[in-house]
């Protein structure tokens, strides 16, 4: 490829490309090309100047080097990533924007009069249409008020005001509908399936394979927990399916051989294999976007208040414009109060603002899969943090493996990855990803795993039982036994870890040690988030007591809960709604789930369990806890920002009417001023709210 540099920094490059125009599928494959390298920490593909932003951390000559070796022809980026981009439906609608101011400026310049005016009475049938038809269902809305408006100023002769007020209106309808289209399709993207490893079932054994060398007809096991990654038909097993993301069922559905199940579905409780019958992913998105086209998930009750509130104030103007007629005897000043319509401007400003805030916080790694849940954040007063994942480090580490039964730790670390590879959880990731350090290769030679939730695994390895968990699951509800002579050991485990506790035939055979830091930032994100407006927050943890107290002494908490299962976190959300507070709860786990689900918002881990990712309603990066702060500054400023808008919208309009009727300005001038500053304020409200 060819570019020139047009301005660098230590870590950071813009360039241009120089080729012919550069189409959308172009600019989202080089885009695809960037963000697939290890080293790009970030980019940015400008299609319409065909500039190009880097932001990189390696040396320089590298970057370089890999700007030269691209070309569109050797990278092959994945159909459903080209198709599902967003570009094409923003150029798209960028262009549709774009050919109706110049269609109107054109022949307001180039066309004379006559025409004009016979080209505004042509255009006025279909609002004239609108309104009739509204009219003769019973109802005074918005395009009742466009009707009579954009009719008197016609029978009037002004030709010119009807015409004004029509290209404002086209103006706020195509920005309504690109806003709109774009919300979903993000959101959808968001929801959208990203399983980049799956289990190939081959000749009896479970193999770890990439999502993309899946074939159709091709068998795959999804364990519980996991999102299940195609289109297909179960072929053995049983298992509770999640479908609230495709369907809207809050109640998940029982799968058994036969039944068919869809990508982007999670499997809560039992395991399934799967029959591949679709491999594209753009089946999913399609069938969530037009799930979310047809449900009110996007609409905050500040967006529904909004519109209810346009269409209540219909009859209002209508009776001032009336009553304005009837005391002046003045149509000039009655269609001064016509021409200025509040509800204009709060349909059209208030989406615009919750949907510039969902994009805003997209910016901080941070998903929001609708705007009621930002009005939430804003009004919650209650946090819930789980601890392992959350609080503490993303990435818990195994630090030691102690033998009980007198086998090499290496060979009790191998047994354990093999059984603990198959679930969702940072305590698990971190014994995969110690034997994976070590080159310690665990063949499937056990039967079938059992996933006990927020308890442990159990299975058969080479005819013995196995078992692995916690301490309540190994020795409470298993009944495993220390060997004689190794009670000491066990006593000297060191506290400040957490501990897997490995047994085969009811005998512990090796305690894993994980270090599990806490989060550097933790205990400055819970003054943070009190400062702005949480009243309590509160740590519920499945671990011990010593160190369940230990944390929350560290981190500020007002409360904590130790030893609790998943249903005592959902318990204790549902308590504290009941008790009228807005609760918030933030997860990464398949134990967080009930709670996740339960919270007036959910906030998982980007990190986390699939099932915690496709339940929550805000998705998290891994990298800080200071997102939730962002998150809960960019909610709060959201309110500001509309009850702002509500009085401006107010004030604007209500001197536009008491000027009009007092014959200082003219009807004309009221639309324009009217349109001008609902333009201004639906504009000041797509900026960024953090720097606004």
């Amino acid at each position: 490829m060819k570019f020139i540099i047009k301005h660098e920094i230590e870590g950071r490059i813009r360039i241009h490309v120089i080729q012919g125009r550069m189409t959308c599928r172009e600019a989202d494959t080089l885009y695809y090309y960037l963000i697939s390298q290890a080293s790009i920490l970030q980019a940015k593909v400008r299609q319409q100047t065909q500039d190009v932003t880097i932001s990189y951390q390696c040396g320089r000559e590298k970057i370089i080097q890999l700007l030269r070796q691209f070309s569109y022809e050797r990278v092959k980026a994945p159909e459903s990533f080209l198709q599902n981009s967003g570009r094409e439906l923003n150029e798209s609608y960028r262009q549709k924007l774009m050919m109706h101011i110049i269609r109107w400026t054109g022949s307001r310049i180039f066309f004379p009069y006559p025409l004009r005016a016979a080209i505004t009475a042509v255009k006025s049938v279909k609002y004239l249409k609108q309104g009739a038809k509204v009219l003769a269902a019973g109802k005074l809305e918005v395009p009742v008020l466009d009707a009579t408006a954009i009719g008197m100023s016609v029978f009037r002769g002004d030709m010119n005001s009807a015409s004004s007020v029509m290209f404002l209106l086209g103006i706020g309808e195509i920005l309504e509908e690109w806003t709109h289209k774009k919300s979903v399709d993000d959101l959808a993207r968001s929801m959208s399936l990203n399983v980049k490893k799956v289990w190939l079932l081959k000749d009896e054994q479970q193999i770890l394979v990439s999502s993309s060398e899946i074939q159709k007809d091709d068998q795959v096991v999804v364990h519980m927990g996991n999102v299940i990654p195609f289109d297909g038909i179960v072929t053995q097993g049983e298992g509770m399916v999640n479908q609230s993301s495709l369907t809207g069922e809050s109640v998940p559905v029982r799968k058994t051989k036969d039944g068919y199940v869809y990508a982007g579905t999670v499997v809560e409780e039992g395991e399934l294999t799967v029959c591949v019958k679709e491999i594209g992913g753009s089946t999913k998105f399609e069938k969530i976007t037009a799930m979310i086209e047809e449900s009110e998930k996007l609409k905050s009750s500040m967006e529904g208040k909004a519109a209810h509130l346009a269409d209540r104030l219909v009859p209002v103007t209508l009776a001032g414009t009336g009553l304005t007629y009837l005391l002046t005897r003045n149509i000039t000043k009655a269609l001064s109060v016509l021409m200025v319509d509040f509800s204009c401007a709060l349909k059209l400003a208030m989406p615009i603002s919750v949907l510039s805030a969902i994009r805003e916080a997209s910016l901080y790694d941070i998903t929001v899969k609708g705007g009621k849940f930002l009005e939430a954040v804003a009004e919650a007063d209650v946090i819930v943090f789980d601890k392992t994942g959350t609080l503490t480090k993303a990435r818990p580490t195994v630090v030691d493996v102690i033998s009980f039964n007198g086998e090499e730790e290496d060979e009790l670390l191998r047994i354990a990855a093999c059984m603990e590879e198959h679930f969702p959880h940072s305590m698990a990731k971190a014994v995969v990803d110690a034997a994976k350090k070590k080159h310690l290769v665990h063949e499937e030679n056990h039967s079938k795993v059992e996933y006990i939730v927020a308890h442990g695994i159990s299975t058969t390895i080479d005819q013995k039982k196995a078992v692995i968990g916690s301490y309540h699951f190994v020795f409470e509800d298993e009944g495993c036994q220390i060997p004689e002579g190794m009670q000491e050991t066990f006593d000297q485990l060191k506290p400040e870890h957490s501990h897997l506790y490995l047994a085969i035939e009811n005998i512990l055979a090796a305690v894993i040690c994980i270090e599990d830091p806490l989060r550097t930032e933790a205990a400055d994100v819970i003054q943070d988030l009190k400062k702005l407006g949480i009243r309590k927050v509160v740590m519920m943890t499945g671990d011990s007591e010593r160190t369940a107290r230990s944390i929350a002494d560290r981190v500020g908490v007002d409360e904590y809960d130790s030893e609790v299962l998943p249903e005592d976190k959902a318990n204790f959300v549902e308590e504290e709604k009941r008790k009228g507070r807005k609760v918030i709860m933030i997860g990464d786990g398949v134990n967080d789930s009930p709670a996740l689900s339960a919270a007036d918002v959910g906030i998982a881990v980007s990190d986390g369990a699939e099932i915690a990712r496709e339940i929550a309603d805000v998705t998290i990066g891994a990298d800080s806890l200071y997102e939730i702060v962002t998150l809960k500054k960019i909610s709060n400023l959201l309110m500001k920002r509309i009850h702002k808008n509500y009085r401006m919208i107010v004030g604007i309009n209500a001197m536009l009417i008491l000027l009009g009727v007092g014959g200082a300005i003219q009807p004309t001038t009221s639309a324009l001023f009217h349109n001008m500053s609902t333009l201004a304020i639906s504009l000041r409200s797509m900026e960024d709210l953090l720097v606004s």
